[in-house]
Protein backbone atom coordinates (compact mmCIF):
# COMPACT_ATOMS: atom_id res chain seq x y z
CA UNK A 1 0.00 0.00 0.00
CA UNK A 2 2.66 2.04 1.18
CA UNK A 3 4.99 1.59 -2.21
CA UNK A 4 1.24 2.45 -4.42
CA UNK A 5 1.10 5.76 -2.63
CA UNK A 6 4.85 6.77 -3.93
CA UNK A 7 4.42 5.63 -6.79
CA UNK A 8 1.25 7.55 -7.58
CA UNK A 9 3.04 10.40 -5.85
CA UNK A 10 5.66 10.30 -8.49
CA UNK A 11 3.22 9.62 -11.06
CA UNK A 12 1.73 12.84 -9.95
CA UNK A 13 4.97 15.06 -9.40
CA UNK A 14 5.12 14.20 -13.30
CA UNK A 15 2.37 15.88 -14.09
CA UNK A 16 3.67 19.00 -12.57
CA UNK A 17 7.23 18.96 -14.19
CA UNK A 18 5.42 18.38 -17.46
CA UNK A 19 3.69 21.79 -16.89
CA UNK A 20 6.04 23.74 -15.45
CA UNK A 21 9.02 22.23 -17.84
CA UNK A 22 6.48 23.05 -20.94
CA UNK A 23 5.40 26.50 -19.35
CA UNK A 24 8.92 27.61 -18.03
CA UNK A 25 11.17 26.43 -20.14
CA UNK A 26 9.40 25.53 -23.26
CA UNK A 27 7.33 29.03 -23.20
CA UNK A 28 8.87 31.58 -21.04
CA UNK A 29 12.54 29.89 -21.66
CA UNK A 30 11.65 30.89 -25.25
CA UNK A 31 14.72 29.03 -26.72
CA UNK A 32 17.59 29.98 -24.57
CA UNK A 33 17.77 26.79 -22.99
CA UNK A 34 18.16 23.23 -25.23
CA UNK A 35 14.72 21.86 -24.07
CA UNK A 36 13.57 25.20 -25.22
CA UNK A 37 15.36 25.33 -28.80
CA UNK A 38 14.05 21.64 -29.30
CA UNK A 39 9.90 23.01 -28.42
CA UNK A 40 10.24 25.94 -30.96
CA UNK A 41 11.03 23.35 -33.34
CA UNK A 42 7.94 21.20 -32.33
CA UNK A 43 5.82 24.11 -32.58
CA UNK A 44 7.23 25.40 -36.03
CA UNK A 45 7.47 21.74 -37.36
CA UNK A 46 4.58 19.75 -35.29
CA UNK A 47 5.65 16.26 -37.18
CA UNK A 48 9.50 17.28 -35.15
CA UNK A 49 9.92 15.11 -31.96
CA UNK A 50 13.70 15.23 -30.72
CA UNK A 51 15.26 11.80 -31.13
CA UNK A 52 13.93 9.46 -28.17
CA UNK A 53 17.86 8.64 -27.22
CA UNK A 54 18.21 12.12 -26.08
CA UNK A 55 14.94 12.22 -24.53
CA UNK A 56 15.84 8.91 -22.41
CA UNK A 57 19.33 10.08 -21.59
CA UNK A 58 17.85 13.61 -20.04
CA UNK A 59 14.86 11.92 -18.54
CA UNK A 60 17.62 8.93 -16.48
CA UNK A 61 19.58 12.10 -15.91
CA UNK A 62 16.79 13.92 -14.30
CA UNK A 63 15.38 10.78 -12.46
CA UNK A 64 18.65 9.89 -10.77
CA UNK A 65 18.96 14.08 -9.27
CA UNK A 66 14.96 13.74 -8.29
CA UNK A 67 16.02 10.03 -6.49
CA UNK A 68 19.06 11.65 -4.80
CA UNK A 69 16.81 14.71 -3.82
CA UNK A 70 14.00 12.35 -2.64
CA UNK A 71 16.40 10.36 -0.37
CA UNK A 72 16.35 13.28 1.86
CA UNK A 73 13.36 12.85 2.79
CA UNK A 74 12.60 8.91 2.33
CA UNK A 75 14.48 5.61 2.27
CA UNK A 76 16.16 4.95 -0.71
CA UNK A 77 13.55 2.25 -1.60
CA UNK A 78 10.73 4.42 -1.00
CA UNK A 79 12.63 7.09 -3.66
CA UNK A 80 12.96 4.59 -6.32
CA UNK A 81 9.50 3.21 -5.96
CA UNK A 82 8.78 6.88 -6.63
CA UNK A 83 10.92 8.18 -9.37
CA UNK A 84 9.36 4.79 -10.67
CA UNK A 85 6.31 6.27 -10.52
CA UNK A 86 7.33 9.92 -11.89
CA UNK A 87 9.28 7.83 -15.34
CA UNK A 88 6.33 5.77 -16.00
CA UNK A 89 4.30 8.71 -16.05
CA UNK A 90 6.99 10.50 -18.29
CA UNK A 91 6.78 7.56 -21.02
CA UNK A 92 2.59 7.69 -20.55
CA UNK A 93 2.90 11.66 -21.63
CA UNK A 94 5.19 11.06 -24.48
CA UNK A 95 3.23 8.06 -25.95
CA UNK A 96 0.10 10.21 -25.21
CA UNK A 97 2.23 13.66 -26.84
CA UNK A 98 3.28 11.29 -30.21
CA UNK A 99 0.17 9.92 -30.42
CA UNK A 100 -1.84 13.56 -30.32
CA UNK A 101 0.49 14.13 -33.65
CA UNK A 102 0.57 10.41 -35.13
CA UNK A 103 -3.04 8.76 -34.67
CA UNK A 104 -6.57 9.89 -34.64
CA UNK A 105 -8.07 10.35 -31.24
CA UNK A 106 -10.11 7.04 -29.57
CA UNK A 107 -12.63 7.78 -26.86
CA UNK A 108 -13.31 10.51 -24.98
CA UNK A 109 -9.79 11.45 -23.52
CA UNK A 110 -8.45 11.12 -26.74
CA UNK A 111 -10.77 13.65 -28.20
CA UNK A 112 -10.37 15.61 -25.58
CA UNK A 113 -6.78 15.95 -25.25
CA UNK A 114 -6.01 16.84 -29.22
CA UNK A 115 -8.22 19.31 -29.15
CA UNK A 116 -7.03 21.08 -25.80
CA UNK A 117 -3.25 20.14 -26.92
CA UNK A 118 -3.57 21.66 -30.49
CA UNK A 119 -5.54 24.53 -29.54
CA UNK A 120 -2.41 24.80 -27.20
CA UNK A 121 -0.28 24.45 -30.44
CA UNK A 122 -2.40 27.10 -33.62
CA UNK A 123 -4.64 29.47 -30.83
CA UNK A 124 -3.14 30.58 -27.67
CA UNK A 125 0.92 28.81 -27.36
CA UNK A 126 0.35 31.29 -23.90
CA UNK A 127 -2.38 28.19 -22.71
CA UNK A 128 -3.01 24.80 -21.71
CA UNK A 129 0.57 23.56 -21.09
CA UNK A 130 -0.49 20.55 -19.73
CA UNK A 131 -0.01 17.85 -22.45
CA UNK A 132 -2.04 14.67 -20.17
CA UNK A 133 -4.09 16.47 -17.85
CA UNK A 134 -5.43 19.97 -17.22
CA UNK A 135 -4.65 19.83 -13.48
CA UNK A 136 -1.90 22.22 -13.68
CA UNK A 137 -3.46 24.39 -15.95
CA UNK A 138 -6.55 25.02 -13.74
CA UNK A 139 -4.44 25.46 -10.36
CA UNK A 140 -1.70 28.21 -12.16
CA UNK A 141 -4.64 29.65 -14.31
CA UNK A 142 -3.49 28.69 -18.08
CA UNK A 143 -6.26 26.59 -18.57
CA UNK A 144 -8.76 27.24 -21.27
CA UNK A 145 -11.65 25.03 -22.45
CA UNK A 146 -11.66 24.75 -26.39
CA UNK A 147 -15.05 25.20 -27.50
CA UNK A 148 -15.62 24.95 -31.20
CA UNK A 149 -13.64 23.84 -34.15
CA UNK A 150 -9.80 24.28 -33.77
CA UNK A 151 -8.08 26.29 -36.59
CA UNK A 152 -5.21 24.53 -37.91
CA UNK A 153 -2.88 25.89 -40.62
CA UNK A 154 -3.12 23.67 -43.57
CA UNK A 155 0.47 23.37 -43.72
CA UNK A 156 0.63 21.85 -40.28
CA UNK A 157 -2.57 19.77 -40.40
CA UNK A 158 -1.45 16.20 -39.30
CA UNK A 159 -1.87 13.32 -41.54
CA UNK A 160 -4.44 11.41 -39.77
CA UNK A 161 -6.95 14.48 -39.78
CA UNK A 162 -6.97 15.01 -43.51
CA UNK A 163 -8.96 13.01 -46.14
CA UNK A 164 -6.08 12.48 -48.68
CA UNK A 165 -8.67 11.98 -51.41
CA UNK A 166 -10.64 15.94 -51.31
CA UNK A 167 -7.45 18.01 -48.81
CA UNK A 168 -10.05 18.46 -46.52
CA UNK A 169 -10.56 17.75 -43.09
CA UNK A 170 -12.11 14.16 -42.94
CA UNK A 171 -15.67 14.41 -41.99
CA UNK A 172 -15.46 12.51 -38.81
CA UNK A 173 -13.59 15.19 -37.86
CA UNK A 174 -15.45 18.24 -38.99
CA UNK A 175 -17.11 18.87 -35.87
CA UNK A 176 -13.73 19.08 -34.41
CA UNK A 177 -11.04 20.76 -36.95
CA UNK A 178 -10.91 23.05 -39.45
CA UNK A 179 -8.27 24.00 -41.75
CA UNK A 180 -7.06 27.20 -43.03
CA UNK A 181 -4.85 28.00 -46.32
CA UNK A 182 -3.39 31.51 -46.22
CA UNK A 183 -6.08 33.27 -44.45
CA UNK A 184 -9.18 31.11 -46.16
CA UNK A 185 -11.43 28.79 -44.22
CA UNK A 186 -11.16 25.39 -45.84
Amino acid sequence: MKFAALFLAGAALWTLLEWAIHNGLGHHGKGRNPFGKEHLRHHATTDYFAPPWRKALVALIVAGGIWALLQLALPALGAAVMTAGLLAAYVGYEVIHLRCHTRPPQGRYGRWVRRHHFHHHFQNPRVNHGVSTPIWDLVFGTYVPVTGPVTIPRRAAVPWLIDPETGDVRPRFAADYRTIRRGAAG
